[in-house]
């Protein structure tokens, strides 16, 4: 299944910016938000996300971790890509998606978007081995 909307959350309003029409122009149906009540604004719409997108450290503000969490609970099938520019490896442990150290290139991002999109599709998918295990125990 195609990736058809990405939350990309960030508090760096340039870098925010300059990623999110890097991935328009690659097709990619983009929502920013530069603080996580913005965010949380747009996980609890109608607009399902497919892959969010998240700055790990965003301050006056929570994680991305944190939020990535929220939208599983809103929305337990979608994936993770997280970015940050700090070296912050107790975040990083706890992060259920793929790591990206800041500036990145756009296509470095896409790739680690499409990749994690399709490994999260594969576990909650109802034939997925690792459901066929869950519903053995």
């Amino acid at each position: 299944m195609p990736i058809s909307h990405i939350p990309l959350v960030d508090d760096d309003p340039i870098f925010l910016a300059s990623l999110a029409a890097a991935l328009r122009q690659s097709r990619y149906r983009v929502t920013t938000a530069e603080h996580f009540d913005t965010a949380l604004n747009v996980l609890e719409s109608t607009d399902k996300p497919d892959i969010l997108e998240a700055d790990i450290v965003m301050p006056r503000s929570i994680d991305g971790v944190a939020l990535a969490r929220m939208a599983r609970l809103r929305h337990p099938k979608v994936a993770a890509v997280f970015i940050t520019g700090h070296n912050m490896s107790e975040l990083e442990q706890m992060a259920f998606g793929p790591v990206l150290r800041k500036l990145i290139e756009p296509a470095q991002l896409i790739a680690a978007m499409e990749v994690e999109h399709a490994r999260r599709a594969g576990e909650t998918s109802p034939s997925s081995p690792a459901r066929a295990a869950q519903a053995r125990e």
